[in-house]
Order: C-alpha cells, then sequence, then structure tokens
C-alpha cells in the first residue's frame, strides 16, 4: 500500500524534525514545507507549534497559512495540530493579560493552568470518549506534556441535530483540561506524541490510518 503524504507545516516553529520522524516512523512519507500547493495537496497536514500563542498566530498569518488551513478543513482534507499547533484552533488564548484571536475552528480560551507547579512537564495520562479514533488502543496509555496555558472550559453548542459533535479527550493538571479534540477533518492534541515513545507511535499510525 502507498505511503500517506503528509505535510508538516514549515512556518518557523522549533522542534518540527522530531515531528518529521516521528511521522516517518509511524510510515508516513512526510515533507518539511510551507509551499501553498503542496500543503493543499497532501493526504494529512501537521501544524506544529511551541511557544507563545501570539508569536504561532503572527507567525501563521504572515505565511497566508490560515487560508490553507481553512480551505483544508472546509473540504474535508485532515489537519492535526500539535501543542501550541492545538491550541490556535480554539477562539483565543490569554498570557499575561493579553488576548490574541485564535482560529476559531472551537469554542474556548486558552489560559495559564491553575496548578501549584508550572509548567505542565512530563508524562500524564488522558481520558478519551468511547468512540476515539486516535487513541484505539491506546486509552490508558500515558503521553508527554510541556505547557503552561491549556482550555479548561468545553462549551461547543450543537446547533444542528445531524452535526456529530467533536470527540474530546482530558487530562489533568491542578485542574481538568483538553488534552485532544477529534472533529472530523481537524483534529488536535496537547501533548507531543513525537515525544511519548510507542503510544505516541500508535496514536500517529491511528491519525493515518484516517487518512
Amino acid at each position: 500500500m502507498a505511503k500517506k503524504k503528509v505535510v508538516v507545516l514549515d512556518y518557523g516553529s522549533g522542534n518540527v524534525r522530531s515531528a518529521v520522524r516521528a511521522l516517518e516512523a509511524a510510515g508516513a512519507e512526510v515533507e518539511l514545507t510551507a509551499d501553498p500547493e503542496k500543503v493543499l495537496a497532501a493526504d494529512g497536514l501537521v501544524v506544529p507549534g511551541v511557544g507563545a500563542y501570539a508569536s504561532v498566530m503572527e507567525q501563521l498569518t504572515k505565511l497566508g497559512a490560515l487560508r490553507w488551513i481553512g480551505r483544508r478543513i472546509a473540504g474535508g482534507k485532515p489537519v492535526l495540530g500539535i501543542c501550541v499547533g492545538h491550541q490556535v484552533f480554539f477562539d483565543e488564548g490569554v498570557e499575561h493579560g493579553v488576548k490574541t484571536a485564535g482560529i476559531g475552528e472551537w469554542p474556548g480560551t486558552v489560559e495559564r493552568l491553575q496548578a501549584d507547579v508550572i509548567p505542565h512537564m512530563g508524562w500524564n495520562t488522558v481520558r478519551p470518549p468511547e468512540k476515539t479514533k486516535l487513541f484505539a488502543g491506546i486509552e490508558n496509555e500515558r503521553f508527554y506534556f510541556v505547557h503552561s496555558y491549556g482550555v479548561q472550559k468545553w462549551e461547543f453548542d450543537v446547533t444542528q441535530p445531524a452535526m456529530t459533535p467533536p470527540q474530546v479527550t482530558w487530562s489533568s493538571h491542578g485542574t481538568p483540561f483538553i488534552a485532544a479534540v477529534e472533529n472530523g477533518a481537524l483534529s488536535a492534541v496537547q501533548f507531543h506524541p513525537e515525544k511519548s515513545g510507542d503510544a505516541g507511535k500508535k496514536l500517529l499510525s491511528n491519525w493515518l490510518e484516517t487518512l
């Protein structure tokens, strides 16, 4: 069977090489690029992200990537966000009292975690829903997190009866926060699958099977 072609979006975010290697290990043919034609044509697009929410949004906007990402989602072509690349799909991020508008695919505000120890760094369990595809076979595994901010409330209102509501996975650090969302063509995870060993490899493999 031909390998799935995946683009890791190259927009200036750090630590993308490890994501490329992890996707290759999971069985994909991977290219790190910001070429619009390749971004739109790929079987899957991965949006990585490390650092500040505002900085990631600024870089994506400057590149023109928000339009490409939107076109893929509208056309049902799979997108996977990782870490801050997960956070930007919510309405907004608040860091040091400054609000930054996000992509707005999901309602919610990315805020500082309410915990005694920040950042949340290390291995943690997750609580996926019953119909999860991303976590199939790894529901009880641990994943590697590095973050100080997260979405701590889910307020998605399904206004169309025929609409399938997003599948939300939770974790906890001081307070519950959203660890992943599966929503049709768009999926995103707060943790780093590329740093999560065999469990992360299996999650990426599960995602590749949906392409």
